[in-house]
This record gives C-alpha cells, structure tokens and sequence, in this order.
C-alpha cells in the first residue's frame, strides 16, 4: 500500500502563537518518520477555506490541519463548500494546538505531536455529521457549516463579545463567561424540532454533534457525531446566580439533570424570535455567525475524520 500524500494546512496564530510551536515540533518529526507532505500557512481569517479548495482541486485526499477550534471549522466549510471532489472523499486529520481543542477531545484525538504523527502511520477513519445553518446577518441570508456544537442566545452573545476580544486560555474564556453573564438580556424565542414547538425565555441553547465546547464543557452531553441526529439542550430561564451555581454540571454532563433544562434529538430545529423581541444571537464552532432566524440541517456521514 502506498504511503498517503499529505497536504498540511498550518494557522500559525492558533492557540495564541501555539499553532506555530506546534508546528516546528511536528516538522523534523514528520522528516524522521518518513511523511510525505506539502505544507501552507494561513495567513488572515478565512484563508483555510482556500487553501482547502486550492488543496483538493490538485489532487489532495490527504489533508491535514494544525490549529484550533476555529481553524477547524474553516477546514470543515472548504472541505464541503469546494467542487472538486466529494468532502467523504478526502481523509481529514486535525493536530490539536488552540486553547480549548473541543472537537479533538470528543474523538480523543491527542494533542502530542510525535503520539498523533504515530497514529498516522496507519490511521485509522471514520464518517462524522455535519450540520448546516442558515441565519440572518447584517448583510442578509447567510449559511455556514458546522461539526461540533452551535448555541444561541447566551452562547450567541458570549461568542460576539469574545469576538472582539479573543480569550487567551481557558482560564480567561470561563472569567469572560462569568463577565458577560451579567451584561446579558434574556429575550423570548421558539424552538421547533420533531412536530414540537417550545416557547419561552431561555438562558442557552446548543445544536451539538460532539459533546464538548467552550474548552471542555458538555453542553450537549447527549450528542454521538455519528447518529444523524443532532443532540438538542436547552435550558429555560434562570437567574444569574442559578446559572453559576450550576456551572460545575456544564463539566459533568449532567446539566440535562437540572428541572429547567432539556434534552432532545432531531435531525431538524428551526429558532426565531417573537415579534417585539430581539434577535437571538447565533454562533457555531466557536465562530459568533449572526441571528435569528435560523434552521439547522443534518448531514450525515458528510466528513471522514482520521482519529
């Protein structure tokens, strides 16, 4: 069996400079252990994206990302936005190097450069969901692809606020969540999902396809990345001090315990806001995208991800 042909995608700045350091470790390991490989370097925001579809157009079924949660959402847009090749076609390998590496943790991806470059050497694959959502922006319609987990209203409003100010480690992002806690205005909105239509004030609500985000919480502890569902959370309204009573369940997985949380599974949701209230604020993969309204579409088996 031939050896696969890599082609590396490297977002220097994740993790804050980690995704360089990580980098110049996995490069005389790769030589050693014999890979074969080109490698880029993103160089702004949204760069990936091309640098997949440049990648894939050439001939890569080999891709391999070093970066964080954000550069792997980028990865996970180029690879089911380009035209060249279907996205379960080509082999997607991550090398964890952000703050949080959420998605890496659900599929116990590890973080060691020479441990993950071993894994490689006969990788194993399998296929994970995706999900779709369409949304509001500034500018109109917009839609995005994500694989890990998206939350509205408070997650929607702590991902625009971190957008301004990126976290620096995990440390900062849960001080940040505690912060902007406070600033937060809950707003009525309803959730359709499975012929069910729920209408309240809520706290959170996440479309998850893996378990983990926002650096190790389990805010949809129910999801399984390859069910062709989507694992549905959403918690009604709480006070402030409720919510950060319960902040040891988000690390748990037991926040479905709590009365005014649920849990559900449908491979379909629609959010929007009542009339006089405002729009609920979306983000996905980490990434603050826009408002409602928004419908989430299940993909299944859309990516092949190398574990």
């Amino acid at each position: 069996m031939n050896k696969p042909f890599w082609h590396i995608i490297v977002n220097p700045v994740a993790g804050h400079g980690k995704g360089r350091q990580i980098w110049q470790q996995m490069e005389p390991i790769l030589q050693e252990m014999g890979f074969a490989y080109t490698v880029a370097f993103t160089e702004h925001k949204g760069h990936a994206l091309r640098l997949v579809d440049d990648a894939v157009l050439r001939g890569c079924r080999y891709l391999m990302a070093v970066g964080g949660d954000g550069t792997n959402h980028e990865i996970a847009n180029g690879l089911l936005l380009q035209p060249h090749a279907p996205a379960r076609d080509i082999a997607y390998a991550l090398m964890p190097a952000g703050t949080g590496n959420d998605w890496a943790r659900t599929h116990g991806i590890p973080s060691d450069p020479r441990t993950r470059l071993t894994r490689l050497q006969n990788p194993e694959t399998i296929f994970q969901d995706a999900g779709l959502a369409h949304f509001e922006t500034e500018n109109g319609p917009s839609k995005r692809y994500f694989i890990n987990v998206a939350g509205m209203a408070y997650d929607g409003f702590i991902g625009q606020q971190l957008q301004r100010r990126p976290a620096r480690n995990k440390m900062e992002y849960l001080l940040f969540v505690g912060k902007y806690l406070f600033q937060y205005q809950l707003s009525k909105a309803a959730i359709r999902f499975n012929g069910q239509r729920v209408e309240d004030y809520f706290y959170t609500i996440n479309v998850g396809l893996c378990k983990y985000s926002g650096g190790g919480m389990q805010l949809t502890p129910h999801a399984i990345p390859d069910d062709g569902l989507f694992a549905l959370t959403f918690a009604r309204k709480l006070s402030k001090l409720e919510v950060l009573l319960q902040t040891p369940r988000f690390y748990a997985g037991t926040l479905l315990e709590h009365p005014k949380v649920e849990g559900w599974q449908s491979a379909r949701i629609e959010v929007d806001h009542l009339p006089g209230e405002p729009p609920t604020l979306l983000e996905a993969d980490g990434e603050y995208l826009g408002h409602t309204p928004v419908v989430f579409e299940l993909l299944e088996a859309a990516i092949q991800v190398v574990l």
